[in-house]
């Protein structure tokens, strides 16, 4: 697994905390999408890098 592999990972899982933490903040709908399909496409990204 290379670096940028890692990096993108880390960056997905990271937003994925942000998505869970807006959530229980009820804070506007629209952001935490946004915040939730980045964190699918770094995921989406990195797990295609991987395979």
């Amino acid at each position: 697994m290379s670096t940028s592999t890692i990096v993108i990972l880390f960056l997905g899982l990271f937003f994925l905390g942000g998505v869970i933490s807006f959530w229980k903040q009820k804070l506007p709908k629209g952001v935490t999408l946004l915040l939730a399909l980045a964190s699918g496409m770094c995921l989406a990204t990195a797990l295609m890098r991987v395979v």
